[in-house]
């Protein structure tokens, strides 16, 4: 009996769709990030536009108020997707200005579900220093007003941490996101500016660091030189992220490394990658596995150190 070709075709496309369906999921939960994202934006412009009454309901500033909502949205997020800690709290110095330098992701989601924590649990905003295309994207600035989200020089960073507040840079950066890999290798080039901030304001540095971020989302690894030459001509970010996978994620707050007036930014900057390094090798799988970051969603023990690198 003759096939008809329309049977035919409907067979077809529905086996396709089933082939692709793993790659538009990978690629689309990205997407799923920057839409949250946007629904912060939303929860912030209710409450700059709603101000009054919400401020008659919480007694505080809009902004103040909105922060709260905004971080128990991301707390929550990372504890149902990620199963998300935070091992450490105790090596943050109390009532005093710090400087977190962190391993950057491909996508930082880690930093906000840090931030959340570190909000909820002792009322102090972490002040963050982002590339400048972030400040062009539309609709984004009242994220970045709010969430105090900057660009961030050498004096604008130290005068935020001279005012008593903490600040979280990643000398890798937008870089680091776009070209780093499941080896975790730190990507700072020649960068020490984050060193020249934590000397001129005299605070403690403390290094941060998030298992199995490499392992949650991650950057095509095809077309790299095409990706880095496009970066190297534009700053922006056009490699693709794919990802969103739920594994487990836990951010390691090292030990501060105190104010060292005899120090150059260099030696800083070199004491400070190898304490950031030291976290890498004691807590990651080198290479990461994403199926068994999955896994570790289910185990109860984390896998001893020495077993880690396959």
């Amino acid at each position: 009996m003759p096939i008809k070709a329309a049977e035919y075709v409907d067979v077809d496309v529905t086996w396709l769709s089933w082939l692709l369906m793993p790659f538009l999921v990978t690629f689309l939960l990205p997407f799923a990030i920057v839409l949250l994202l946007y629904l912060t934006c939303l929860i912030l412009y209710v409450y700059k536009l709603h101000r009054v009454k919400l401020r008659n309901a919480y007694g505080t500033d809009w902004r103040n108020a909105a922060r709260y909502t905004v971080a128990a949205v991301w707390d929550a997020h990372g504890w149902i997707w990620h199963g998300y800690e935070v091992v450490g709290l105790e090596n943050i110095p109390q009532d005093k200005p710090v400087l977190f330098v962190y391993y950057h992701g491909a996508l930082p989601v880690d930093l906000y579900y840090f931030i959340a924590k570190i909000f909820l649990f002792n009322s102090r905003l972490v002040h963050t220093v982002a590339d400048r295309f972030l400040f062009n994207i539309p609709g984004w600035s009242i994220l970045t007003d709010v969430m105090r989200v900057i660009p961030g020089t050498v004096q604008t960073c130290s005068t935020i941490l001279k005012e008593g507040n903490m600040l979280a840079i990643s000398p890798g950066g937008v870089y680091e996101a776009q070209f780093g890999d499941s080896y975790y290798q730190l990507m700072w080039k020649n960068r020490v500016g984050f060193a020249k901030v934590a000397l001129d304001a005299k605070v403690s540095v403390v290094p941060l660091f998030t298992k199995n971020i490499r392992e949650a989302f991650r950057t095509v690894s095809c077309g790299r030189r095409m990706w880095s030459r496009i970066y190297a001509k534009t700053k922006l970010p056009m490699a693709p992220v794919y990802g969103g996978f739920p594994v487990k994620m836990i951010t390691y707050v090292g030990e501060p490394i105190p104010y060292d007036g005899s120090l150059t930014p260099e030696e800083l900057k070199l004491k400070v990658a190898n304490a950031l390094g030291d976290l890498i090798k004691k807590h990651q799988r080198i290479p990461g596995n994403i199926t068994w970051a999955l896994l570790e969603r289910i185990r109860k023990k984390e896998v001893p150190p020495e077993s880690k690198e396959l």
